[in-house]
């Protein structure tokens, strides 16, 4: 299957090459090779690499199919459908892995010790454990999709033992869960700071709708004066964010009659168009969520307030409206939370406070 060619280098010493090449009806499928210092190095490789494809053929798989890690993640990536298009951290994480530490590893030589071996080095690269075990979750998913749809053998296995022994060592694990909350004096600074610093964004307005619907950053930004139901107190909200569906994933929400006002006291800014032309801007809040996340950190930061993000007024505004006095499944339909289970985290509901009814 295998042979080794003598070749002498440009340095006066020789290198000893040895190759394997597959051929099927006549036609070369697959060729490899590597070039080693001496020949017993290369008759060893030879020989390893011939007993892989043996039991690789063995296990029903198709022999000689070889893609190394970078060049799969790269596949991967052109599955993207435009009309489903991935997360931020998905991409972010995706291109991480294609250009990584295990980039130019053949697939079929990785190991489980590799894979804790980089993970590892994430975390004292100054990952976290939820972090780090994105790039075991999203390493899973390319290694299905490849032999699935590629037909290659893939380290799936040596992947899972690993990652068994990373959550046990507590190298990896879930996000944990942020109980911040805003503090009175600290919702005061921010909204005076904003009063006194008007500029294109109403961060006045937008922190206060937040704080009042739950919603993020990017949904309000994504709030059109079309799906606004006033008379039913109700708003359509698009692309709910969901771990499997978001496009499509349309839902109505409750708004509290503080939030209609804000939404009454925005202007409709108009739309400028190259030819000079403008129409009115479909949305409520027309501006970049990042710009309002950006604008909200530089605030906190030149208050001195720690630790405050602005996802954290969606759970502020959940723990208030508990406070109202409103149910589990009363308070679901504000922040459409998929799950009563998390929702239950924000009731700080004590015995007894529990009245007799």
């Amino acid at each position: 299957m295998g042979t080794i060619t003598a070749r002498r280098r440009s340095d006066g010493s020789t290198g000893y090459t040895a190759q394997i090449r597959l051929k099927q009806d006549g036609q070369v499928v697959h060729s490899e090779s590597e070039t080693f210092n001496t020949k017993v190095l290369a008759k060893e490789w030879l020989t390893r690499r011939e007993a892989a494809l043996d039991a690789q053929r063995a296990r029903g798989g198709p022999v000689g199919k070889r893609m190394k890690l970078g060049d799969l993640v790269a596949w991967y990536e052109t599955r993207e459908r435009s009309g489903e298009p991935w997360g931020r951290t998905k991409k972010a994480d995706l291109q991480r892995l294609r250009t990584g530490a295990l980039r130019e590893r053949w697939l079929d030589t990785l190991t489980r010790r590799d894979f804790v071996d980089f993970i590892d080095q994430r975390r004292r690269d100054g990952a976290g454990p939820a972090t780090a075990g994105n790039d075991i979750i999203w390493m899973r998913g390319v290694f299905k999709a490849g032999a699935a749809a590629l037909h290659i053998a893939v380290p799936l296995q040596e992947l899972e033992l690993a990652a068994e022994f990373l959550r046990s060592d507590r190298a990896i694990g879930k996000s944990g869960q942020r109980d911040r909350r805003m503090l009175a004096d600290e919702e005061t600074k921010l909204l005076d700071h904003f009063d006194g610093r008007r500029g294109k964004i109403p961060m006045v307005d937008i922190v206060r709708f937040a704080v009042l619907t739950g919603r993020r950053q990017e949904e309000i930004t994504r709030l059109l004066r079309s799906d606004l139901d006033k008379s039913n107190g109700v708003a359509l909200l698009r692309d709910v964010k969901h771990p499997r569906k978001k496009i499509g994933n349309h839902k109505r929400f409750r708004l509290l009659s503080d939030a209609w006002a804000i939404i009454d006291a925005q202007p409709i800014l108009r739309i400028v168009n190259q030819d000079g032309t403008s129409l009115e801007d479909p949305r409520v809040f027309p501006f970049d969520p990042k710009s309002i996340g950006s604008a909200f950190t530089r605030a906190t930061r030149l208050l001195g307030i720690e630790d405050l993000h602005f996802h954290d007024l969606r759970h502020e505004a959940t723990s208030r409206l508990f406070e109202r006095g409103y149910s589990i499944q009363e308070v679901a339909q504000f922040t459409l939370h998929e799950s009563w289970t998390t929702l239950k985290r924000y009731t700080h509901l004590k015995p007894e406070q529990v009245p007799e009814r």
